[in-house]
This record gives C-alpha cells, sequence and structure tokens, in this order.
C-alpha cells in the first residue's frame, strides 16, 4: 500500500532488523506506564470505597462507565487505526481522519446526551444520568486526541506516552478525590474523568506537534471509513461482551448486587489492564510490520502470547485463590459479597487477555470479517447466558456465565481464526502450557496453605509467596520462548 487511497487489505513490507529493539523498548516503556498508572488507580479505588463511597455509587459509575466504554469504541468509526497501519507519511491523511474523528464523536455525544435518561431508566439506575452526560464528554476529547495518539503509537513513543498519561492521571485523580471528599458521589468521577481526559488531549498534542491539524479529502475518507468501519463494528461487539453484564445486573438485580459486582469486574480487570494494556500498546503496530510474514507472524505471536500469559496467570491465580480475604482486606468487611463472584471473573480475564492478543494479530492481518463474526457470536450467546445466570445464581452466576461462554465457545472459535491466518493451535498450545502448568500448580498450593495458615496478613503474605515460588519453578523450563 502506498497511500490512503490505495488497497487497504495490502500488507507493509517486512520487518526492518531494528523492529525488535523498537518494540522491547516500547513495550518495557508501556509496562512501566501501565503499572505505574494501575497502581495510581488502585490505591485511589480503595480510598474512595473504604472511606468515600459505598456500592449503590460504585453501581451508577459502573452503569456510566459502561456506557462510555461502548460509545469509545466507536467515536472515531475505526479510522484512527489508519495512522498506526498504513504506509507512507501518515500526514497527508491525518487531516482527514481528524475531521472524521472529531465529526463522529461530537454527534456520538449529542444522541447520548438527548436519550440519556431513558439509557439510565433501562439500565436501572435512573440516578445515573446526569453522570453520563458529564463522564461521556470524554468521547468528544477522545475523538480529538485520536490523531496524535496514534502518532505516538506509530512511533512506538511510549516514553513520551507515559508522560502524558501521568499528567491525566494525577489531574484527575486529583479532581475526584475533592470532589468525593465534599460529598459529589458518582458524579466526581465524572469531572475528574473529563479533566484527565482535557489533560491527556493537551498532553498528546504537545507531544506530537503538529498532528491536531483538520482537512478534507474525499477519497481518503472513502478509503479510511472502508478500512475503518469494519473494525469499528468489531471493536463496538468487543466492548459491548466486555460490558454487557453490568446492563444485565443493572436491571436484573438492585443497585447493591450491581455495585458488589462493578467492584470484583474492576478487580478482575487488574491483570487485563496491567499486562494486556501494556501488550496492546504496542502489539498491534509491531504484528503490522510482520503481516506479510506468516513464519515472523506466528512466532511474534507466540512469543507475545507467551509472555503476556507468563505474567498474567500469577496475578488471576492469587486474586482468585486468596479473594475473601484479599477483598476483606483491601476494602473492608462491607465489601465482602464481591468476593462470591471474584474467583469466575479472574478466569474471565485470563481468557480475555488471550482474545484481546488474538485480536490484534488478526486486525493486523486483515481478518476484520472473521473479527466481527466471532465477536458477533460471543455477544448473541452471551446475553442470555448472563440473564439466566443472573436470574438463578445472582452476581455469582452472571460471573459463571461468562466463563462458561468464553471457555466453551469463544476460545475454539479465535483457535480457528487464528489457524486460518496461519497461527496454529499447536503453537497458540505451546505458547501457553508452561504458564497453565504453572498456575494449577500455585492454586492447589494456595488453596492447601490457606487452609492450614488461615487467613491473617502474613499468612497472606506466605501463602503468596509459596504458590508464586512454585509457579516461577514451573515456568523456568520454558523460558526460552519468553526471551526476547
Amino acid at each position: 500500500m502506498t497511500g490512503p487511497a490505495a488497497d487497504t487489505e495490502s500488507t507493509t513490507p517486512a520487518a526492518p532488523p531494528s523492529l525488535g529493539r523498537k518494540v522491547g523498548s516500547a513495550a518495557k516503556w508501556s509496562l512501566i506506564n501501565t503499572v505505574v498508572m494501575r497502581l495510581g488507580n488502585f490505591a485511589t479505588g480503595i480510598v474512595l470505597a473504604r472511606f468515600f463511597l459505598g456500592p449503590e455509587a460504585w453501581g451508577v459509575y459502573g452503569i456510566a462507565q459502561t456506557v462510555l466504554l461502548v460509545l469509545l469504541s466507536a467515536n472515531e468509526l475505526g479510522v484512527s487505526l489508519a495512522i498506526v497501519r498504513w504506509e507512507g507519511d501518515p500526514r497527508r491523511f491525518a487531516p482527514t481522519v481528524l475531521t472524521l474523528s472529531a465529526a463522529s464523536s461530537c454527534l456520538l455525544y449529542a444522541v447520548l446526551f438527548a436519550v440519556a435518561p431513558a439509557v439510565a431508566g433501562v439500565l436501572g439506575s435512573p440516578e445515573a444520568s446526569g453522570v453520563l452526560r458529564v463522564m461521556c464528554l470524554c468521547v468528544v476529547l477522545d475523538g480529538l486526541s485520536q490523531v496524535p495518539a496514534g502518532f505516538l503509537t506509530r512511533e512506538f513513543a511510549q516514553g513520551r506516552r507515559m508522560a502524558v498519561d501521568g499528567l491525566n492521571f494525577v489531574l484527575s485523580t486529583a479532581v475526584t478525590l475533592l470532589l468525593a471528599v465534599d460529598g459529589w458521589g458518582a458524579m466526581s468521577f465524572a469531572w475528574g474523568s473529563v479533566v484527565g481526559n482535557v489533560a491527556a488531549l493537551i498532553g498528546c498534542c504537545l507531544a506530537a506537534p503538529g498532528t491536531l491539524k483538520f482537512g478534507w479529502d474525499r477519497e481518503q475518507a472513502r478509503a479510511l471509513l472502508k478500512f475503518g468501519l469494519p473494525l469499528a463494528g468489531a471493536s463496538m461487539l468487543a466492548l459491548g461482551v466486555v460490558n454487557v453484564d453490568t446492563m444485565v445486573v443493572g436491571s436484573a438485580l438492585d443497585p447493591l448486587a450491581l455495585g458488589f459486582y462493578v467492584l470484583a469486574f474492576n478487580i478482575s480487570g487488574w491483570p487485563v489492564r496491567i499486562i494486556s494494556e501494556a501488550a496492546r500498546r504496542v502489539s498491534f503496530a509491531g504484528f503490522s510490520r510482520l503481516a506479510d510474514s506468516p513464519q515472523a507472524l506466528a512466532a511474534g505471536f507466540a512469543r507475545a502470547l507467551g509472555v503476556v500469559m507468563a505474567g498474567t496467570v500469577p496475578i488471576c491465580v492469587l486474586l482468585a485463590g486468596l479473594a475473601a480475604p484479599v477483598v476483606e482486606l483491601i476494602y473492608g468487611e462491607r465489601w465482602l459479597p464481591a468476593a462470591r463472584a471474584l474467583p469466575w471473573l479472574m478466569a474471565l480475564g485470563l481468557v480475555r487477555i488471550g482474545c484481546e492478543l488474538a485480536y490484534d494479530c488478526l486486525v493486523a492481518i486483515g481478518r476484520r470479517s472473521s473479527l466481527i463474526g466471532v465477536q458477533a457470536l460471543w455477544l448473541v450467546i452471551l446475553i442470555p447466558a448472563l440473564v439466566i445466570g443472573a436470574r438463578t445464581g445472582g452476581i455469582v452466576g452472571v460471573a459463571q456465565g461468562h466463563v462458561l461462554v468464553a471457555g466453551v465457545v469463544v476460545v475454539p472459535v479465535f483457535l480457528l481464526a487464528l489457524h486460518r491466518g496461519g497461527i496454529r493451535v499447536g503453537t497458540v498450545a505451546r505458547a501457553c502450557a508452561w504458564p497453565l502448568l504453572g498456575g494449577a500448580v500455585m492454586a492447589a498450593v494456595l488453596l492447601f496453605l490457606e487452609r492450614y495458615l488461615g487467613d491473617s496478613v502474613l499468612a497472606l503474605l506466605a501463602t503468596g509467596a509459596a504458590g508464586t515460588l512454585c509457579y516461577v519453578l514451573c515456568v523456568l523450563p520454558g523460558r526460552a520462548l519468553l526471551k526476547g
């Protein structure tokens, strides 16, 4: 491909010799960035949950966050990925990308503002209407920041991205805490998010100067929409899969149950956000450079999956095996009902991480139709499973429905899609074998030691350390795959 008007299904040239170093450096910065930001968010969440906000406020926040994430999945129509994926100088078509992104974002927000009361009512939280209208201002801000952020991703400039995210975190956290102390409830999250996104937009423009320029070219716009709309559709379906459970719990159960579920789901997302988010900031750009070499792509995907799984499995096992004592220790006794759903949601988190990496790989090699099919199938089967689960088992039933659909239906379908893209099931299995074996041994050790040592702070530390040591010993034989 030589430009935006060319065939968007074409692939990029072979990876240059320096690609490995670029990806490695970017991955390190991305991981540091994600860990620091998530630890900060984690600490902020503890303070808010223990001292200022109850389960009902968390439920309202969860509804608003769900709607926001769904809108963000399609706010720029998928065209911003062309900044990362297409060949040539992206500054030639970036103004058209920005115009499309800004226009679609503003339109989405206008529609949301009009229907916010109805949406909040259907989702079982009428009081979330005002929070929705404020928080979803982030849709417009995100649409404007897509082009400069895309340049940072294309250039593997994760060091500059860390500075931008740090500014976002500091300002959003400060505003959220100040408003929560003053009694603003869930609205404190909304205004904190808006202030943080304003800071991120300014930071991205400073980190990628000259990229926030509007323009229009009809041929470019046509090619961009042809490239982006299928990706936006797949992304919206993917976000629907992740967030439809909050909608089901909000409409089928009471606000208290919704608050407990939102907290449990947020906890289960810690490894997804820390490991998967760090990986995905470089994985799409890296896979795109390897897309024309099936052998190199398969090797790169296997190594990336092995590294991601090796880092994620112990976190998931720790939080699942010690769910109740961890929730009580960190958030307090009143949040203990959330622990009942947590083990199942941790299993879901592990599946999500693998699926998200596969998603990026399939996008990079142009398998957009396969992605839409997989995500649509997932969502169609998931909704009735979650509704049945909510009616029969409450928030635990919802979590179990999630895991059942993901394990029985979605994983096999993703494996089939990867196989058709040149990545065999055996390659995937070898990448996951040692981490999964280590996870099984670690889970057995945790359950055994917790029974005999108890759940005091010292006992939890000893149990966690022993389980992690056993995991490391199990994973060591597969270290050759993880290097590089």
